[in-house]
């Protein structure tokens, strides 16, 4: 199989400009965004021209099939509010190259997918979620973006081709950037999953009064944000002797209202995130935010509420695939790589309910991922290139 490095690296720079941001390679690219759906119908115009069978289910998961079984490749192209040009993207334009050079070569087949809302504007890779019984259509509908609209009118236009039987597929793999420092630090060039860590995702709310800003005194106060102050500044503490030096967390989004600044907020509304590679780590995290939620809310005299637990549970790579790409790193770039965890979420967690799955890594410069800043240099990119194709290769 021969892979045409510069047809893969135009058809990247390509999706780059659906939604470029103007700032160095960023892109602005939310799911089901008018930039989304444009990028959608290039990337479904450019897997027809390969060959493929393309087919959009209900939720906009876009796939781009071989005939028969095939393995199948992929990621997703929809960005964060302020993304980078690779995440995700990189991983579905070389699995376009891998089954245009795989066709060209005779074989094997291969498959391309470009899953929807990968990036969690609705969910938690919400397109993967639907497509693997995850998550029903029904309830995925319901979930609604930080502005207040929900799902099923987001993808009310998506022009639905047919459903996608996963049974056709052998496997899957998934190339990405690493979105953390430990490649480009120690100079390698790839890296291949060992596994996946898990995630749980909710929103807590806390009801206090709102009130004049000026003439309530502090004491007497029912400030909804002091509330989540309070609860930031002894989570930490609360996790102490639960979490490990790899347990992450983080309180990424906060909404006041009424968002003035002359009245005391009397609600907040923030997301709250951890993840850890152990389920049961995952689960007394879980108790201690509820139990300290509840304590703020009674020791302040509000009221507190929580919303849809999403999540998915820790992965491990398939041991055959993660050989084959173990083996293609090894010809491609001998002595540099490694194999190492993935902190970062990805839809190969949902894929795997389905079929064996597998992940590698390319180095992300300074460590740098959702940011416009985000890049890799593009020798590194065509390496992982053709370790991908080499481990399709050897799956004959």
């Amino acid at each position: 199989m021969e892979i045409n490095a510069g047809r893969f690296l135009t058809d990247l720079h390509k999706l780059r400009s659906f939604g470029a941001s103007g700032v160095g390679k960023g892109v602005v690219r939310p799911a089901y965004s008018e930039a989304d759906v444009a990028a959608r119908a290039w990337l479904a115009s450019r897997m027809f021209d390969a060959g493929l069978k393309v087919e959009t289910d209900a939720m906009g998961n876009l796939f781009g099939l071989s005939e028969g079984p095939s393995v199948l490749l992929g990621s997703h192209i929809d960005s964060q509010p302020e993304g980078g040009w690779l995440d995700g993207a990189l991983g579905v334009i070389a699995a376009l190259e891998v089954a245009r050079a795989a066709r060209e070569a005779g074989g094997p087949a291969v498959s391309v997918v470009s899953f929807q809302d990968e990036e969690g504007r609705f969910g938690v890779t919400t397109g993967s979620a639907v497509w693997s019984g995850y998550l029903e259509l029904g309830d995925a509908d319901l979930l609604c973006d930080h502005s207040g609209l929900a799902l099923a009118d987001a993808r009310k236009d998506v022009v639905v081709s047919g459903e996608v039987d996963p049974e056709q597929f052998t496997g899957f793999i998934e190339m990405h950037i690493e979105q953390g420092p430990v490649l480009y630090a120690a100079g390698e060039r790839i890296g291949v999953v060992s596994d996946i860590v898990g995630i749980r995702d909710m929103k807590i709310t806390f009801e206090g009064q709102q009130n004049h800003a000026g003439t309530t005194p502090m004491h007497l106060r029912q400030d909804a944000f002091q509330a989540v102050s309070r609860f930031n500044s002894e989570l930490n503490e609360r996790f102490r002797n639960v979490v490990m030096p790899s347990t992450v967390w983080t309180i990424g989004h906060v909404s006041l209202h009424p968002n003035a600044s002359s009245i005391v907020p009397g609600r907040a509304v923030f997301s709250m995130q951890w993840r850890d590679g152990d389920a049961d780590r995952l689960g007394r995290m879980e108790a201690i935010i509820r139990s300290l939620a509840n304590e703020i809310a009674e020791a302040m005299g509000m009221v507190v509420s929580f919303g849809l637990l999403l999540g998915l549970e820790p992965v491990a790579m398939d041991a055959s695939l993660r050989t084959a790409l173990e083996r293609s790193a090894q010809k491609h770039a001998p002595d540099q790589w490694r194999v190492m965890p993935s902190g970062a979420l990805h839809d190969a967690t949902n894929v795997s309910r389905l079929m064996p799955v597998a992940m590698l890594f390319v180095p992300s410069i300074g460590g740098i991922s959702h940011a416009f800043e985000e890049d890799t240099n593009e020798a590194d990119l065509v390496t992982g290139l053709r370790v991908l194709a080499g481990a399709v290769a050897a799956l004959k």
